[in-house]
Order: C-alpha cells, then structure tokens, then sequence
C-alpha cells in the first residue's frame, strides 16, 4: 500500500503535463483554423466553472469560510492576473509562435516568480548562502535562455521527418497562413504571461492565509474571468458567427481546455501540494517541454531550429537551479525551527528540574 500511496502523486504529475502537452497541441491546431484567441479564452473560463461546482459542492460548501469584501476584491485581482491576462496573453503569444517555445518559456515561471515576491518580502536573496546563489544564478539562465529564444533563431536542426505526420494538422496550418511565426512578437506575450501569473501567485499566497477554500476560490475566480473575457472576446471579434463551436477542432479545444487544462489540472495540483508540496509539482514541469517537443515533431512537422533548443536548455537547467536553492532554504528554516523549538523544550524542563530545588531552598529557609 506505502508504494502505491508513493507512487500516485507522480502518477498524478505526469497525467497534468500530458494533459497539458495535449492542450497546446489542440489550442495551436484551433488557433491555425482561424479561431480568435479571446474567443478561445473566454469559452476556457466558462468550462472550467462548470466543472469546477460539482467539486465546490462535495468538498468546501459546508466548510467555505465567510467571504468578505477584501476576498471578493483578491479574487477579483486574481481573475485579472492569474485567468484573463495570463491566457490571453499566452494564446495569443502561442498564436505566433510554436508549442514547444511556449512550453519552453513558461518553466520561466518559478524564477520570474522569486523576482516579483522580492519586493513583497516573500522570498529573500541570501547572496551568502548556497541556497541564495543558486536562485540568482538559476534566474540569470532562464532569463538568459528565454532572451535567446526571443532574438536568436540559429540554423536548422536535422532530426528528420516524422513518418506520422498529422495530415489534418497539415492541412489546417497550410489553410491559414496568417498566424506567422513571429521570433520577437510570440515569445514576448508568453513570457507577459509567465509575469501576469507570477502575480497571481502572489495574490493566492496572501488570500489563501484568510480564506482557505482552494476550490470555491478558483470557480468564483473563472467565473469572473468568463465574464471579463467575454466581454474582450466581443470587442476583439464582434461576428457572433466566429462564437459558434460548428468546428470540431474548437470544440475539442474548448471544452478540453476548459475540463483539463484548468479544472482537473487545478484539482490534481491542489492535492498534490497537499501531499507532497509546491516544490514536488513544480520539479515536474519540463516534462510538458520533452512532450510537447516530441509530439510537435511528430505530429505537426515543427522545425527545431538552435535557438529554441539552446533556450530551452538553459531554461530547464536555470529552473532546477531556483528549485534546488528554494528547497536548500526551506531545509535551513525548517532546521531552524526545530533548533528554536528544542531550546525552548530545554528551557522548559530545566525550570521544571529546577523548581522543586527552589521550593525546597524556601521551606528550610521558612523553617
């Protein structure tokens, strides 16, 4: 039973990279058909809060604490950030330019994140220590390779032709030549979006202190987020014939992002967190490059070229950098502790050696 119980929460990693691997594929083949991005995320933020109450329901409508208006307002920042902002900007950064290089730039994520919570005083440097070095340095690599991505774009790699080629994903990129790659314009959004999500964390980190319902938060988070980016989406693509899921592609593409890229990957996270910590998760996400990079080969015919690999490296080993000195400095304060909490248990039972010596000092002395 331990090894199966050990087993599952890798288990349950994995299936959210693949399940997220497979969502970029499917956004990238709806956005090459000519549907509108805003379209795409605006459709995401309704599914997934359908699918997020049935779990409101069974796990916190008993338990969900009060919601002031201080919650309201961070959820309300938070569907701004962490929903709207965060998946437009990576739409339509993956709209010009590859899955792999939008896989690629979102492990820049953990370190963009410990630059934003500096000045929150979230995360400390700790140039001295070991720990500290590391997240700078590991910072340094992602931000490097990300750069590299964005301006440098190098020669082919031959790796050969995939013998499974994907005739429909072909045929649909050959039909709607207008989503170009762009080597400056894409990469930029998805690392705007990697920035609007750092925030988010943020936001959570100090929600989540007053109101500890994980799920009720995130359902009322895309219900807002539905309504801001149907309200986007309309401005941004006015025909009402662009809204109607008659493609089977945008259908899949909605209701796939919608049910697992938010709502089951949220749910999976979350417990995982719970079982093992942010750390374990986070370990895991170059595994969605290594996918996307496979089956973009092989199904859609993407060209490697050497700035998308080089950059991609560097940001993979930058990321297990910051991931190494974070989980160093989360050992130090937990050693800390335990030293602080065993000198005041020292205390503790020296002054209850000592106190029958004193009451016996005051009753010779009385006598």
């Amino acid at each position: 039973m331990g090894g199966a119980a050990d087993l599952l929460p890798c288990l349950s990693m994995i299936l959210v990279q693949v399940g997220y691997a497979g969502m970029s594929i499917i956004s990238k083949l709806a956005l090459d058909s000519g549907m509108n991005p805003y379209v795409m995320v605006a459709y995401r933020q309704i599914f997934a809060t359908i699918v997020i109450i049935p779990f409101v329901y069974l796990l916190e409508w008993k338990t969900m604490p009060r919601i002031t208006k201080r919650i309201l307002f961070q959820i309300f920042l938070s569907s701004i950030l962490g929903a709207t902002l965060n998946q437009c900007l990576y739409l339509v950064g993956l709209q010009y330019s590859t899955p792999t290089i939008a896989c690629a730039l979102n492990n820049l994520l953990p370190a963009v994140t410990f630059v934003m919570a500096l000045p929150f005083r979230m995360e400390t440097v700790g140039i001295k220590r070991r720990s500290g070095q590391a997240k700078v340095v590991g910072t340094i690599l992602c931000v490097g390779g990300a750069m590299l991505m964005s301006f440098y774009k190098g020669n082919l790699i031959k790796i050969g032709e995939s013998s499974i080629n994907w005739r429909y994903a072909e045929n649909m990129t050959q039909r709607n030549s207008s989503n170009a790659e762009n080597t400056f314009l894409g990469p930029l959004l998805v690392v705007g979006s990697c920035i609007a999500w750092s925030g988010w964390f943020i936001i959570q980190t100090k929600m989540s202190k007053g109101f500890a319902a994980p799920y009720s938060s995130s359902a009322l988070m895309c219900f807002m987020a539905s309504i801001q980016c149907t309200i986007i989406g309309a401005f941004a693509e006015p025909n009402i014939k662009e809204w109607f899921l008659t493609s089977n592609i945008r259908l899949v593409a909605a209701v796939y992002s919608g049910a697992v890229g938010s709502a089951l990957a949220f749910c999976l996270m979350s417990w995982c967190i719970q079982k093992r910590g942010p750390l374990y998760v986070s370990m895991f996400s170059p595994l969605m490059l290594v996918i996307v990079a496979v089956a973009s080969w092989a199904l859609l015919d993407e060209k490697v070229y050497e700035g998308t690999a080089v950059g991609s490296g560097l940001i993979v080993v930058g990321l297990y950098a910051v991931l190494w000195g974070k989980e160093k400095e989360m050992e130090q304060i937990t050693r800390a502790d335990e030293m602080s909490s065993e000198e005041v248990m020292e205390n503790e039972d020296k002054c209850d050696m000592e106190l029958p010596v004193y009451s016996k000092c005051t009753l010779h002395n009385a006598s």
